[in-house]
């Protein structure tokens, strides 16, 4: 599996860190202090990066197309809606960098690559909902920088056509993330497996985009080896808005980000091996052979002057065989834990 570089003290990829993601999407409610906010809270709760999406209604959709079964509004008046000023992005990105964090953003049409360009986006994150459109990846992928892309709703061949294209680009720097687009999304459709499957097939990092409610299952995708989450944040689920409803809130951000970070130090090296904080434990704790009665200098031990006892700093019980027979090189009390200095 490949890893990517995003700046020089930054890898994705296997054996580093998962590199996570807040999407604050239309979180922002269209105020540029809250979305300042939201980029502090989110630096606060220990995230890489904090990711907006700029797009423009009269670029994204026909004015005739019809509304979603989730949505009362037709997709071109919500888009309208929460879409936030160009002008913010120079304004978040500096919030960003005061912060601490990566300031990314999904781009949704050529202006809008250019314009992340400009202000120095360390990676593309592409959207789901864009990966067949093969001329807007290639755009973006000639633009240089790492290119991380959510495949809800793919099959492999779609896939497999976007890697390529970015490819073809020169561009090899390429994360996925396994994702759904069903907001929120029902646990029976997640199918964290598919992630091992996109591994095998393209060699590739992958990660995880979620939609689910709660945390548990970015935590899961951590412990398959997902090497990018990405996960919605709001200041509070109960505001009005599209994407409220299944995002994080900051408390919980927090709680997540530390149990990430301590799943992957769980993770270990892969040697199995005793540690040095259970060597307590292991010199005490385990059982050795002690005298289950006196024995005096001289005599050949036999079986039922042995028994195993803690602690296990004596002679270990699996080689009693080799003890049996052998004589006292010294007096034994009862209950003395055996060394090889007692017996001759």
């Amino acid at each position: 599996m490949r890893e990517i570089t995003i700046k020089k003290d930054r890898k994705i990829g296997q054996g580093n860190p998962a590199y996570i993601i807040v999407d604050v999407a239309a979180n922002h409610n269209g105020n540029l202090e809250t979305a300042k906010e939201l980029i502090r809270k989110a630096a606060q709760a220990g995230v890489d990066a904090v990711k907006f999406q700029t797009y423009t209604a009269d670029q994204m959709y026909s004015k005739k197309a019809p509304q979603f079964s989730r949505d009362p509004m037709k997709p071109y008046d919500l888009i309208k809606k929460v879409e936030h000023p160009r002008s913010w992005l120079p304004v978040l990105a500096d919030c960003a960098a005061e912060n601490g964090v990566d300031f990314l953003s999904s781009p949704f049409d050529y202006e809008a690559v250019d314009l992340l360009q400009d202000v120095g986006v360390p990676l593309f994150k592409v959207a789901s909902l864009e990966i067949v459109d093969l001329e807007f990846l290639k755009y973006i992928a000639q633009k240089g920088k790492p290119v991380i892309i959510s495949t809800g709703m793919c099959n492999m061949a779609e896939i497999e056509e976007a890697v390529d294209t970015i490819l073809s680009a020169g561009n090899e720097n390429i994360v996925l993330l396994h994702c759904n687009t069903s907001y929120p999304t029902p646990i029976h459709i997640v199918n964290l497996n598919a992630m091992n499957t996109m591994e095998q097939a393209f060699k590739l990092p992958v990660g995880f985009s979620d939609h689910t409610l709660g945390w548990h299952i970015p935590l899961a995708a951590v412990a398959k080896g997902a090497c990018v989450i990405e996960k919605h944040f709001t200041l509070n689920r109960k505001q009005e808005g599209p994407d409220h409803g299944f995002s994080i809130e900051p408390q919980e951000l927090k709680i997540m980000v530390d149990q990430i970070r301590d799943i992957e130090s769980a993770m270990g090296t892969g040697i199995k091996k005793v540690s040095q904080e259970e060597m307590e434990n292991y010199e005490k704790g385990r059982r050795s052979l002690v005298a289950n009665m006196a024995i005096p200098k001289g005599t050949r031990i036999s079986r039922e002057m042995v028994t195993t006892k803690r602690p296990g700093f004596g002679i270990k019980p699996n080689l009693i065989d080799i003890v049996i027979g052998r004589e006292a090189k010294v007096d034994i009390d009862e209950d003395d834990i055996l060394t090889w200095e007692m017996i001759k």
